[in-house]
């Protein structure tokens, strides 16, 4: 029996790299138009190194960039990056089709509902209050909590012991083969393979079931429930 369903957040239940491709454009716009002599491909192509060498949740990127290029932390450039980025990331930041949906026919069959995240604690919460998704989940995990991130397993019995539920209990959905599916499926979580917002690469051959749109969540719930009957 299926008591509890257990998302990824970042391009699962948000397409978080729409949003992120979006916001680095226009930080690198306002850029140039704040008087950073460098090309638009340029400035998007040093923001995305340092993001690939500290982690796409790094908060001091448009520092570290412009010092590398710029040789200083020009205030008016920096602040410029700053409020465009924050403009675009909360103008392009948006729910997959059916998020809501899914999450409201969840609800009323009883299922306890809960986010496994490896972004920072306040980030995620950011992103789950402007999408006003802050008041449904019964429990949400980020990297804070256990200080590693997935597929280690304390991620995942660290939710599933504040969900109350046991392993086979569980449905994982996530978009990231190796750290979502792989890591829920070694203690015995059912998995499901968000394959609409993988942006891996990876091939995900191991999963109990992939979809396409986060609608049919619920009827693999369901039919589980069933089957458990």
């Amino acid at each position: 029996m299926i008591r509890a369903v257990i998302f990824d957040l970042d391009n699962t239940l948000t397409d978080f790299m729409k949003m992120k491709e979006r916001a680095i454009e226009a930080a690198a716009e306002a850029m140039i138009d704040a008087g950073l002599p460098r090309p638009k491909e340029e400035i998007i192509t040093g923001i995305k190194e340092v993001y690939d060498a500290e982690g796409i949740e790094y908060q001091r990127v448009f520092d570290r960039y412009l010092i590398e290029v710029h040789g200083k932390l020009e205030p008016r450039i920096h602040a410029a990056a700053v409020v465009a980025y924050r403009r675009a990331r909360e103008g392009t930041l948006a729910l997959y089709p059916h998020v809501n949906l899914t999450l409201l026919k969840l609800l009323r069959r009883g299922i306890k509902l809960g986010v496994l995240s490896d972004a920072p604690r306040l980030q995620a919460w950011l992103r789950l209050a402007y999408l006003q998704l802050h008041n449904i989940f019964d429990a949400v995990v980020t990297y804070e909590d256990t200080g590693v991130r997935k597929p280690a397993p304390e991620p995942f019995l660290f939710i599933l012991k504040e969900l109350d539920v046991q392993p086979e209990e569980a449905l994982m959905v996530g978009d990231w083969p190796a750290r979502d599916v792989e890591g829920a499926r070694a203690l015995g979580i059912r998995t499901v393979y968000a394959r609409y917002g993988d942006t891996s690469g990876e091939r995900c051959a191991e999963t109990d079931y992939a979809v396409d749109d986060l609608a049919d969540v619920v009827r693999i719930v369901d039919e589980l429930n069933e089957e458990a009957k």
